[in-house]
């Protein structure tokens, strides 16, 4: 699973970063709103954590570009604005979660799990093919009901195959899916 984080404060980003890297995930990150933007309409993102406050773009114009693009990307905005006309204005723009600063890291990495199961469609965590199966939110994979000992890469790989099965994957789409910028 890879997500985009558009976040303008540095040491947030990285604490960002270094959580949901430690879940598993291909993290990027992006510090102004064009950026995103740009990020968002040129790459495949499994989820978008979206600051409101951001420079060059405001995150709610992001959004707004996002949407009329004609994506479902999961949206999740992370920001300091969170009065309730401001946060029903981002969900009805079209953002699918919304948590205010300061907030859990905990908190964060379960509704994180909860946007990527739901653009799955699917309301489970674990997801199945014949004998094997993969938890996403344990981040630990079974073959015949027998826990296989998987790297975090690999873990990520078999997700990627197990949420495509019966579909032909291209070696470009596992990239796009597994890497972050610069790997």
């Amino acid at each position: 699973m890879r997500i985009l984080i558009a976040e303008d404060d540095q040491v947030l980003a990285d604490g960002l970063l270094r959580s949901l890297r430690a879940a598993g995930y291909a993290v990027d990150q992006v510090a102004s709103g064009s950026e995103a933007d740009a990020a968002v309409a040129s790459h495949e993102f499994d989820l978008l954590i979206l600051d409101l406050g951001l420079p060059k773009m405001h995150g709610l114009e992001v959004l707004r570009r996002l949407r009329a693009r004609g994506s479902s990307m999961p949206v999740l905005i992370l920001t300091a604005a969170d009065s309730v006309e401001q946060r029903v204005n981002g969900l009805d723009l079209g953002a699918d979660d919304y948590m205010a600063k300061p907030f859990s890291l905990q908190e964060l990495e379960a509704r994180v799990r909860a946007l990527t199961r739901r653009g799955l469609g699917t309301a489970s965590s674990v997801i199945k093919h014949g004998p094997l199966s993969f938890d996403a939110t344990g981040r630990v994979a079974y073959l015949d009901d027998q826990m296989v000992e998987l790297s975090a890469r690999e873990l990520s790989l078999l997700e990627v195959l197990l949420q495509r099965a019966g579909r032909l994957v291209s070696k470009d789409q596992l990239v796009e899916r597994l890497c972050e910028w610069g790997e």
